[in-house]
């Protein structure tokens, strides 16, 4: 053990010398520097604060609050996790609601619930208020167990309008005032689908997996847009009550949660095919998924886009040019670009036992009689992704039943488009849960059935109340120990024997000695060799 020690003590003086004779040098950038600035434009795209100009008071005013947010920041505990209040499980009511998976969010002071759609691809989050022209809200409508919600600013004593002059109003060139209310209008990719209203910060109602004194509900600010009038979709069943931005912008809800460090900058969504998931902020994903980078558009972060090197079909991979895709939860199906549609196509067919069936008003190229198909047979589809990482797609296929008292249809579930960046949308994210790790600028995924716990934290799917202590979990769940190491329940809640926790408690006691006396024998070193 002496001997041990000593070659210890050596090792360490021996490292203490050599920092001694290394340096490394980094270069530092202003945080209102023309770099600093660069990368936020490559990241945002346009830099929508003002930058202001160096040694004016304007510019040490803003060095203040920045340094006033940093001190906050390191006050308060951030969260671990976040989720809205009404608990973290999405719904999918499918073809009801346009194929789209949904979660109740509470906004404003008292609280309204809405169901609102989840948006990967979209940066405001909007809701049906004052209405001039929108969607029904009855719950009858669209078989929920209670009526949509419908905002109005004037019923929320903490909402306040948006002026025109602010950073975040991109329309605020065309008001007459800087002080006006902002107005917005959004196009969306759909048909003649948009919505407009004016930009209304009030707060977002979320609860904490950790403990909190005050209770389990956070509320914090948001900017949302007051949807008065609704085009196309939104007035044909998708995204009646509203959208959840969930996108890169400044303007989503992720950005936000972020910018007043309650918890890190990322975010899961899981889906199940069972029409149940999740949606958690702040999650750190799971030990054992694959990841790969976003890519920039022209340059930008703009949303959330992976490479793809390939595509296998079966045993059979796609050799071709490599091509991206938008993750976009607010797609329903996944689209391909044209050249690669036709690849995958060509090949998926040949390898399918059946043939297949034309049918002239299906949407979907390749259907299958499924009385006929066996589908221990059918190919895999798998995606592989810049990094070598794969996912393979659990379910390639939308089960249409397209006459009544006949044989079921299975179609492949993706489609053409014309476009050089493709969509995955939800049918292929189905059974994962996918990061968004927006930190680290990553995209990741590890099949789940959605109730594993998040990171350090236990995330409900429903909210917490009175009756049941807060976040519960089944027994069969893993829980953690403050210390981060995962437990079961029943061992966790175990006394050791007595032998056994004596012979633990000398094995630690040994070993915290042994820490000090060689910390203190390196500090001996280090002081040495500066002398």
């Amino acid at each position: 053990m002496a001997t041990e020690l000593l070659v210890s003590v050596v090792a360490v003086c021996f490292l203490v010398h050599v920092s001694h004779s290394l340096t490394f040098s980094s270069k530092l950038v202003h945080r209102f520097s023309d770099e600093a600035k660069a990368v936020r434009a490559a990241r945002y795209g346009e830099v929508s604060i003002h930058w202001p100009r160096r040694r004016t008071v304007e510019y040490y005013k803003m060095l203040l609050k920045s340094d006033l947010q940093r001190q906050n920041m390191k006050l308060r505990a951030p969260y671990p996790s976040l989720f809205p209040s009404e608990g973290s499980e999405t719904f999918f009511p499918g073809n009801d609601m346009g194929w789209l998976h949904y979660t109740w969010v509470d906004i404003g002071t008292p609280n309204v619930s809405f169901f609102v759609a989840l948006d990967t691809g979209s940066d405001l989050s909007w809701v049906p208020c004052d209405c001039e022209e929108c969607a029904p809200l009855s719950d009858s409508y669209y078989n929920l167990d209670r009526d949509l919600g419908m905002y109005s600013p004037s019923k929320s004593s903490t909402s306040k309008h948006l002026p025109c002059g602010h950073q975040l109003c991109d329309l605020g060139s065309n008001c007459k005032s800087s002080k006006q209310p902002c107005p917005y209008r959004i196009e969306y990719a759909s048909v003649n689908t948009s919505t407009t209203g004016l930009l209304i910060e009030d707060v977002l109602h979320l609860a904490s997996s950790g403990v909190e004194p005050s209770g389990p509900t956070v509320k914090t600010p948001i900017v949302i847009g007051c949807g008065k009038k609704q085009t196309g979709g939104y007035l044909s069943g998708i995204a009646p009550d509203g959208l959840l931005g969930l996108g890169f912008g400044e303007i989503s809800v992720p950005s936000f949660l972020a910018k007043a460090g309650l918890v890190r900058d990322s975010f899961s969504l899981c889906f199940k095919e069972d029409a149940s998931g999740r949606i958690v902020f702040g999650d750190r994903g799971l030990s054992k998924q694959q990841s790969t980078p976003f890519l920039t558009v022209e340059g930008k972060y703009l949303t959330y886009v992976v490479g793809i090197e390939n595509i296998c079909i079966g045993s059979v991979c796609q050799k071709q040019k490599k091509f991206r895709l938008l993750v976009d939860s607010g797609s329903s199906f996944t689209h391909l670009p044209n050249n690669v549609y036709e690849k995958v196509t060509e090949e998926f067919d040949k390898q399918m036992n059946t043939s297949r069936i034309m049918y002239e008003y299906s949407t979907w190229d390749y259907c299958y009689n499924i009385s006929s198909l066996d589908l221990a047979q059918v190919p895999t589809l798998s995606l592989t992704f810049v990094g070598n990482n794969s996912l393979i797609v659990q379910n390639p296929f939308l089960p249409l039943y397209l006459i009544e008292g006949q044989s079921d249809v299975l179609c492949l579930a993706f489609q053409a488009t014309e476009d050089d960046i493709g969509t995955i949308g939800q049918d292929f994210l189905m059974g994962y849960r996918m990061l968004f790790d927006r930190d680290n600028l990553k995209l990741g995924w590890a099949r789940s059935n959605c109730h594993e716990s998040s990171g350090s934290s236990k995330v409900p799917l429903t909210p917490p109340t009175q009756d049941r202590p807060e976040n519960p979990l089944p027994t069969s769940e893993q829980q953690k120990s403050p210390g981060g190491h995962a437990v079961s329940p029943a061992v966790a809640s175990r006394t050791p024997p007595n032998p056994s926790a004596a012979v633990s408690l000398f094995a630690s006691v040994q070993l915290w000695y042994q820490t000090l006396l060689l910390l203190y024998l390196a500090t001996f070193c280090s002081f040495s060799w500066m002398i």
